[in-house]
């Protein structure tokens, strides 16, 4: 009888911690993520002037307003700084969800728990390319909790040093975690969202890709892909 009511306890307590873990996973990280965000979106501002500092100094073209391009001048394409790993540097804002974080470099699991993080070895933001960020679904912040309710032509910007970088979503995929593919270089300047799915499973990715319709190097874009050398 002892036996029986020591292995009930036990029981119990085991589902108790478990649950605890649980509701810590889903709720309790989101603490740390929230403060994360709080303090890198009071320090955006500054990392974007930082930035077109650096550009200045470096004697690339910046954006300006309205751009000094000639009729018969080719647009011009304007890069993007490098940013610092394990830093925020940029803002996603997507209205149909009321979505608007801070975007990180990087997505090892330190990086992830402040928020959604950009894919070092992609495109950045509004460069030719594809950009590929990435960010959890449940737990952290839960920064793409919603991001299975985008629709096709949704959406979504993009904040860096060099502007707003505006896409339309024209493609959503459910693939196998080992679907690499996804971020591979796109033609044109593409971004791309991933996230785990189903909801509260890890078996399978949700994935976003969004075009490029406005901002800063758009029209550079348009220009490659009507040139004799961006077609095929």
């Amino acid at each position: 009888m002892k036996l029986l009511r020591a292995a009930g306890w036990t029981m119990i307590w085991a589902g108790v911690l478990i649950f605890a873990f649980l509701a810590y996973q889903l709720f309790g990280t989101s603490i740390g993520t929230n403060r994360a965000q709080n303090q890198a979106e009071q320090q955006l501002d500054t990392i974007f002037e930082s930035a077109i500092e650096e550009l200045e100094a470096s004697g690339v073209p910046v954006p300006s307003d309205p751009p000094p391009v000639a009729i018969d001048e080719a647009p011009t394409l304007f890069p993007e700084p490098i940013p610092v790993a394990g830093q925020p540097f940029a803002r996603i804002v997507i209205p149909s969800l009321e979505m608007d974080h801070v975007v990180w470099e990087g997505v090892e699991r330190d990086v992830l728990k402040n928020g959604p993080g950009h894919m070092p070895w992609t495109a950045l933001p509004g460069q030719p390319g594809n950009a590929v960020i990435s960010g959890h679904r449940t737990t952290y912040g839960a920064p793409f909790f919603n991001l299975d309710k985008l629709e096709i032509g949704d959406g979504i910007t993009i904040e860096t040093a060099t502007g707003s970088h505006v896409y339309e979503v024209r493609e959503i995929l459910i693939v196998e975690p080992t679907a690499v593919e996804v971020t591979e270089f796109r033609e044109g300047a593409w971004l791309t969202l991933t996230t785990c799915t189903p909801i509260y499973s890890a078996a399978q990715r949700l994935v976003i890709h969004a075009e490029l319709v406005d901002g800063p190097n758009f029209p550079f874009v348009q220009s490659q892909a009507t040139s004799p050398e961006g077609t095929s």
